[in-house]
């Protein structure tokens, strides 16, 4: 039986398998678990730093025990040069939902974070798409249930 491919999805991990991903050697926006190509993750864990740069970005980590994940969200999406060739009424809702989420993150909170795998000075990182504060004491336990099952039946070879 064929797998599914995992480059357009949300990929489940730990922060260890995120920061031990390949970068693909042609396609700077893929890289590979267990030669599977992947763009997407999703992560959870506790936040446990927090800097931002009004107008521009937010750049905090995530430690799932495994490992801590820098991740990014661009808060600039009014004067990027990018989201200027969307529609206004696209980078408004955007640019609203980008900082609903920076608000929403804050140190020792557990959250769930989605986003593109992306490389910035050599070091994997996500560029948050969305951001879910877990209300559900046992959100961390599933998702880590959740990797381990994946890993085994989707990811692995």
């Amino acid at each position: 039986m064929d797998q599914p491919s995992l480059q357009s999805i949300h990929v489940k991990l730990l922060g260890f398998d995120l920061l031990s991903l390949t970068p693909s050697i042609t396609n700077s926006s893929t890289f590979y678990l267990k030669g599977n190509p992947i763009s997407r993750a999703e992560i959870l864990g506790v936040i446990t730093s927090r800097d931002q740069k009004p107008n521009k970005f937010l750049k905090f980590t995530i430690d799932d025990g495994t490992a801590s994940v820098t991740c990014i969200l661009w808060l600039n999406q009014l004067s990027s040069p990018y989201f200027s060739k969307r529609q206004p009424a696209t980078v408004l809702v955007i640019s609203h939902l980008a900082k609903s989420f920076a608000a929403d993150v804050q140190i020792g909170k557990l959250a769930r974070v989605r986003g593109r795998i992306t490389r910035y000075t050599g070091e994997l990182q996500v560029t948050v798409s969305d951001v879910v504060i877990e209300r559900d004491p046992n959100a961390e336990t599933l998702h880590w249930l959740d990797c381990l099952s994946l890993a085994r039946r989707c990811y692995g070879r």
